[in-house]
């Protein structure tokens, strides 16, 4: 064991996981993080902490984690490539292992084209791919980035990335997973699922290269809460399938009964999912909907939570 992280734990016995996500507010009150580790807290192993995502402003992913630790939840701290250079990336592996997070998930981070300050300057020093490979170095080399030994305890950190079944082109997704796997992610998180047949046939050819038998695969889902959002998602979501049935099921129903048909759909992708051989848990994304989480884990048949 690299930590003593629940999620780790419970990936290595081989448990069906349960992974969700909390954005940090656009403030600094810490009660919205607290409110939402309430909702989430014994529904789900682990929750990942959003760094701020759509390029927006937001309360930092390090200082959310810590209240979420705080408040009873194993937090996966998101870190992305826009905002920080190699230094900075390091002393916050530092300072988070330091507190006792136990989950580093690497991404490159939306574009700040898309969010709250387009003139802001990007870093981009490294990619996702060095990043993860970076943090396996600290941790398992006692080694910074520069080859510098790190002199006063190593970080103890699960290493994760995210993957993208969906995207374009679709010929190099799992050649990406296995770089990926090679610089030393842990467990994965995909794009919310909804095409669940296109999932399976990705997850066929991880197979074929027995990446599953070296990485944690934990499949996205993402419960809709109308048929406006079912259209988004399909059509201004770069990466993201939605089947045209689940569009007509969506917009099928009233809008007041939509988010309710939303989370039949979830609870039976999940079901879906399941079966598949090879995915390790599931990563529920209810943006800005964290009580939906609870019924979700529910109705899918995954409470109680296993003790690790």
């Amino acid at each position: 064991m690299k930590t003593a992280g629940r999620l780790e734990r419970l990936l290595a016995s081989g448990r069906f996981v349960v992974t969700a996500e909390a954005g940090p507010p656009r403030g600094a009150d810490p009660e919205p993080v607290r409110r939402k580790a309430a909702q989430l807290k014994g529904f789900v192993d682990a929750c990942n902490v959003t760094d701020n995502q759509r390029a927006m402003v937001r309360m930092s992913s390090l200082v959310a984690s810590k209240i979420l630790l705080d408040e009873g939840v194993e937090p996966v701290m998101q870190m992305t490539c826009r905002d920080r250079n190699r230094i900075a990336m390091q002393s916050d592996i530092l300072g988070a292992s330091a507190l006792g997070i136990s989950n580093l998930l690497c991404l490159s981070g939306d574009h700040q084209s898309f969010g709250d300050h387009p003139g802001a300057k990007n870093v981009f020093d490294l990619d996702s791919i060095q990043l993860i490979a970076m943090a396996r170095k600290m941790r398992d080399e006692g080694l910074f980035e520069s080859g510098q030994p790190i002199k006063s305890g190593v970080p103890r950190l699960l290493v994760g990335a995210v993957e993208n079944p969906f995207g374009e082109p679709r010929e190099i997704r799992v050649p990406r997973l296995a770089k990926k796997v090679e610089a030393g992610a842990e467990f994965i998180q995909t794009q919310s699922i909804f095409n669940v047949e296109r999932f399976a046939e990705w997850m066929g050819q991880v197979r074929d290269r027995g990446l599953h038998e070296r990485v944690y695969i934990l499949a996205g889902i993402s419960p809709l809460k109308s048929s406006n959002m079912a259209v988004i998602m399909a059509t201004k979501v770069p990466g993201m399938e939605v089947p045209e049935a689940i569009l007509t099921r969506m917009a099928g129903v009233p809008k007041e009964e939509q988010k309710a048909e939303g989370l039949r759909i979830a609870v039976e992708t999940i079901e879906r999912i399941r079966d598949i051989p090879g995915v390790a848990g599931v990563h529920v994304m209810a943006i800005e909907w964290e009580d939906a989480v609870a019924d979700i884990v529910r109705r899918a048949g995954l409470m109680p939570r296993p003790e690790p």
